[in-house]
Formats: structure tokens, sequence, C-alpha cells
């Protein structure tokens, strides 16, 4: 049932630590999900360094931030200035273009208090990778839900179980959260042979589940056969990504840029270097310059404060 197992690589970014999953050295995608980090758990006390990622661009993808506790701040050079909360969607979609920053708000900065959450990349079809950029928030009614028997299932974007989710999407996938109390069983949207999705992977963002006979913790992503069906059982209070979709064909990842071809990443390369990208008008003073060194996407280090090589 089980293709591969990728344990998330664990970095501590001065009192922040978070989880590379994708892109991984022998599994780079899932459907056309090619990048997932695990932000936290971490508790950040009052007054310590946070989240504070300065403007940085994208092409190529859209980013799928969601948050299960704490709160960031998102500004965009299209003018949007939005703060994400748990249980909400921010969906960023760069196509040609996007320049953007996160930071935490200098008055929860101040408080301080817990950060836990996830940051998925979906690569873009051919068809989309030049579309005009966009920005979409996205409140907890805009994301179909389920709860009964110790299930909290959340469809986060993408369609399953026979529901679909408001998130703009370009082609087809699925991203949901489970919330599994102790000895609850389920499972995930079906696979190729059920008429589902090609792609599937199981991430244990908290506590641990059983998949078949095995055992799997925080931090580990299960990637399943595509006509597995399997049964999900939680060991304990977990907390489960379940992600899937249709691949999109191949890709580059170079930094924060994602093309089906080097030509289109050099030019981007040109563009931020030469200053060509507008940084966000509410977050203009500062922003991330253009590694001097290659990037190896599969083992960058997580984001957050980046050194050169990082993607973010």
């Amino acid at each position: 049932m089980i293709e591969l197992v990728i344990d998330a690589r664990r970095k501590d970014l001065g009192g922040f630590e978070v989880g590379r999953v994708l892109p991984f050295h022998s599994r780079r995608m899932v459907g056309p999900f090619i990048f997932l980090d695990q932000m936290g758990p971490a508790e950040f006390a009052p007054g310590a360094a946070a989240i504070d990622v300065r403007p940085h661009p994208h092409i190529g993808l859209s980013t799928l931030t969601y948050l299960f506790e704490g709160e960031i701040l998102h500004h965009d050079n299209l003018g949007y200035n939005q703060p994400i909360r748990p249980g909400e969607v921010n969906w960023m979609t760069a196509g040609k273009g996007i320049v953007h920053s996160e930071r935490t708000d200098p008055l929860k900065k101040s408080r301080g208090g817990p950060m836990h959450g996830m940051q998925a990349w979906v690569a873009l079809p051919d068809e989309a990778e030049e579309i005009d950029p966009s920005f979409h928030h996205l409140g907890e009614d805009a994301q179909p839900s389920y709860e009964n028997g110790g299930l909290f299932a959340r469809l986060v974007a993408g369609e399953a179980y026979g529901a679909k989710a408001s998130a703009p999407v370009s082609s087809p996938l699925f991203y949901v959260h489970w919330e599994l109390q102790p000895g609850v069983r389920t499972a995930p949207p079906p696979g190729k042979g059920g008429g589902g999705m090609s792609e599937r992977a199981l991430f244990v963002a908290k506590g641990a589940i059983e998949v078949g006979d095995r055992t799997f913790h925080e931090g580990q992503m299960i990637v399943l056969e595509p006509t597995a069906e399997p049964t999900v059982k939680a060991l304990v209070q977990s907390t489960v990504m379940v992600l899937g979709g249709e691949p999109v064909g191949e890709r580059l990842i170079w930094w924060n840029f994602v093309a089906s071809s080097q030509a289109r990443i050099d030019q981007a390369k040109a563009d931020w270097k030469a200053g060509r990208m507008k940084l966000p008008s509410e977050d203009d003073l500062e922003f991330i310059p253009l590694p001097e060194e290659p990037v190896q996407a599969q083992a960058a280090p997580a984001p957050v404060e980046p050194k050169p090589t990082d993607p973010v």
C-alpha cells in the first residue's frame, strides 16, 4: 500500500523550527504539490523573533498557507495586506510573477504566542503558468467540513468526498485537514483504481497513526501506491494533512521559481536582479536578493528569513 515514507528535515531557525517534506530527492512532487513545509510547532516568547520573511518573488505556482495556531500577515504587490488565522486559507497564484512578504504583526510579536501551520506550493499546469497573478483569502465557511465520532475533516482546497472547496485551483487536486481522536478510523480519498486521483499522500503534523500494520509519527509523509485503499487509525490525538492530485508534468524549481523550462527561470532571475518586479507598497523597504549560488531544491534548508540558497 505504501510507496515511500519521507521524514521531514527539521531545522532550527533561531527559535522557530520548520520541517521540509517536499521536494525530496526520490520524490519531488505528489500530484501538483511541489513543495510542502511544516511551520513549527513553536511557542514565541513576547518580543522574540517570529515570522519575518522579507519580500521575495514567485512564478509558475500557487502558494497555499494554512494554520493550526498563530497568525501570519501577508503583503503582496497586488495591494493585498491580509492576516491569516487558523482554519483560513491564503491562496496566492504567482503565474507570470508576484512579490510578497510574510511577517508577524508587531502587536502579535510583542505578545508572543504559538505558531503551527503548513505551507504548500502547487505547480501550475502548462496553460496556466503565465496567467496574471492573483490572491484570495478564504475563511472557514469557504471550506466544507465534517465532524462525527471523533473525526473532524476540512477540505482546504480542491475536490474530495463529494465536496468542493472555494480555492481557485488550476488542476485536479485535494488537500484535506483531519483532526483524529484516539482510536478513530478513516480513509483517504480513493486512488486511481477507485476513480480518484493518481497520486496521494498523508502527512502527520501531530500525533501518530497506523496505516496497514505500520505506525507513523509526527513529521512523516506516507506516499500511497496509486491503487491502495488503506484504512487509517489514530493511535493518539492526531493532526493529519491528506493531499493528492494529478501530475502536471515535469517542473524545474530554483529558489522561489517553478517553471517547465530553464529559460523561464533564467528570465525570472534576471527580472528580480534588475528590479523589474515591484515590491509590495506596504512593505518596500527591504527584500531578499537573488541568490548568487546554485540552489539544490531537494536539499535546500527550510524558509523563514532564509540564507541565499533557501526557497521561501
